[in-house]
Parts: C-alpha cells; sequence; structure tokens
C-alpha cells in the first residue's frame, strides 16, 4: 500500500493513526525485532500533567443562571484588537506519543519519533523538536524520525537538514518528487545520518534502528503501516479522502 497524502487529511485522523501507527510498531519491535536484552515502551512526548477538560453543555436548560455574589460572567469571547489560540495541530502534536527502546536496566538507548502537522506549525513548534532531536543525539540516543509531511516554509530542505545543521553544517537535497523523509540517526559519539526519501504513492522502505554503535535492526515500516492502515474505519477513510 503506497504511502497517503496525509497533508490534505484531518489532523485528528492522522493523530489517530499515529498513535495506532507506534503501538503496531512497539508490538513488532517487541516481538523478534529487538534482542532479547531491549525492549520498547510507548511514552507521550507532552511535559507535565495535561488536565482533561469535561465540557458540560445542557441543551434543554439553555445558559446556566447566574448564580449571583459577583460580577456577571461572560460567555462571548472577549472584545478585543487581536486574539489567537493554539491550533488542533498543536493540540495534538502535544499529546503524540513516541516509541522508547531501553536495555533492561532501563537505560534509553533510541527512540522513534513520528512527525506531526503541529510539529511543523509553527516557528517555536520546529525548533522545540529539532532541539529535542539534538539533545537526545547528543547524549547518545540513538533516533529514527519519520516524516510523512512535505516540507514547509519552516523546513524547506526537510526536517534532516534543520537537525543535521545542528551537528555539522552540509548541503542536502530534498528531491522534489520524493519530499518524505525517513531518517536514521546514530546518536554521540558517532554521530551518523542515514536519510531515505520517499514520495506520496510510493511503499515505505525498511527503517534502521540503532541500538548501540554499529548495530541496528530493521522497522518493517511498510508492513506495520498496512496493518494499521487496514484497522481505520472505511467511512472515515472516505470522509478524508484517503480511500
Amino acid at each position: 500500500m503506497p504511502v497517503h497524502n496525509w497533508k490534505s487529511a484531518p489532523s485528528g485522523l492522522f493523530h489517530h493513526f499515529h498513535q495506532n501507527w507506534t503501538v503496531e510498531l512497539c508490538a513488532v519491535l517487541n516481538n523478534g525485532v529487538l534482542p532479547s536484552d531491549f525492549f520498547a515502551l510507548i511514552e507521550q512526548k507532552a511535559v507535565g500533567v495535561e488536565p482533561d477538560v469535561l465540557t458540560y453543555v445542557s441543551k434543554s436548560r439553555g445558559p446556566a443562571p447566574d448564580s449571583g455574589g459577583g460580577l456577571a460572567v461572560a460567555t462571548a469571547p472577549p472584545k478585543v484588537r487581536h486574539s489567537t489560540r493554539i491550533t488542533d495541530n498543536e493540540t495534538y502534536a502535544r499529546k503524540a506519543n513516541r516509541i522508547a527502546v531501553r536495555t533492561n536496566f532501563g537505560e534509553l538507548v533510541a527512540s522513534i519519533e513520528l512527525v506531526s502537522p503541529g510539529n511543523k506549525d509553527g516557528r517555536r513548534a520546529i525548533e522545540a523538536f529539532v532541539e529535542k532531536a539534538v539533545d537526545f543525539l547528543n547524549r547518545g540516543v540513538n533516533l529514527l524520525i519519520i516524516d510523512l509531511f512535505p516540507p514547509t516554509s519552516r523546513d524547506p530542505f526537510g526536517i534532516h537538514k534543520l537537525i543535521w545543521d545542528e551537528i555539522r553544517e552540509e548541503p542536502y537535497d530534498l528531491p522534489a518528487d520524493k519530499p518524505l523523509t525517513i531518517a536514521a540517526y546514530e546518536g554521540a559519539p558517532e554521530f551518523a545520518a542515514y536519510v531515505e526519501s520517499v514520495g506520496v504513492g510510493e511503499p515505505l522502505p525498511d527503517a534502521a534502528l540503532f541500538f548501540q554503535p554499529g548495530r541496528y535492526v530493521p522497522v518493517p515500516l511498510e508492513a506495520t503501516y498496512q496493518r494499521t492502515w487496514s484497522l481505520v474505519p472505511r467511512a472515515v477513510k472516505e470522509i478524508a479522502g484517503l480511500v
């Protein structure tokens, strides 16, 4: 099955797919791909505790009555010259999962990151993603980054170029017909990158996941992508225009 054009899909659908794909990848890694003294766990990227918000709306009763004893409660947005709020893309990016690979002593040795639309939605968002990736590499944590979204004005040569420029600046050309990026990195002290470019409509290649210096396992991206996609309800695929 060729990779889909996720750029045109609703962010909520990609978030659903993203979360389920990480589960599928994690299961495969733990069932014969990783050596027996390593394991993969799903971790949430968000830092700190994000409380659940429960919104209660009673259509039959209308607005809640003013209980008195204070200023009148306003329900309409404040009238100001400018207002803004974070997008759905940014919200989903904060809730996205990553896969952490650890030794049987609990040491973090590798991480798999699936890029979300929200990681590219703003200057600070993409800077934060790159900073985290470089921090991992500097600490000797190996990375596999899967970016199924084409470059934006914030990463005109793709996400790999931004990350690798923090390690060593060098030319990198992203083929116009293959704008999606699969990048495997060895962390310090080796600092090596193995990058593959993919086009929409093409199958995904297996990707290297390094877990020790010079040692890696192949991650079956295409097979896990297919299995995850097969579980998405057809009605949702049709709504998203990805049938």
